[in-house]
């Protein structure tokens, strides 16, 4: 009697974990859609893999910037600036013009 062959794919992978909603609000109400099985695993999936795609700059966000450093994301635009004024002392218009 033979073992078992050794073949060059790499093992399976299997993920049981529990996610509450109060850890990933946006993650759990996406999933919370599906009823658990074959579509919920399908999106939390696909969900992951795109994060990666995006993460690893193989897909771009729109208004995401060409980024050199890997694993990097960089935006176009305004926004920092729009941030950062946010953080600006406060405009007194109380003295009048």
């Amino acid at each position: 009697m033979t073992g078992p062959t050794k073949t060059s794919e790499p093992p399976r992978i299997r993920l049981v974990f529990q996610l509450e909603r109060a850890e990933l609000p946006r993650l759990y109400d996406e999933l919370a859609r599906f009823h658990k099985g074959v579509k919920r695993v399908g999106r939390l999936r696909t969900l992951a893999y795109e994060g990666l795609l995006v993460q690893q700059g193989v897909l771009k966000l729109p208004g995401q910037a060409s980024s050199d450093a890997p694993g990097t994301l960089g935006f176009d635009g305004d926004g920092a600036e729009v941030t950062n004024g946010l953080f600006e002392p406060a405009i007194d218009d109380r003295d009048g013009p």
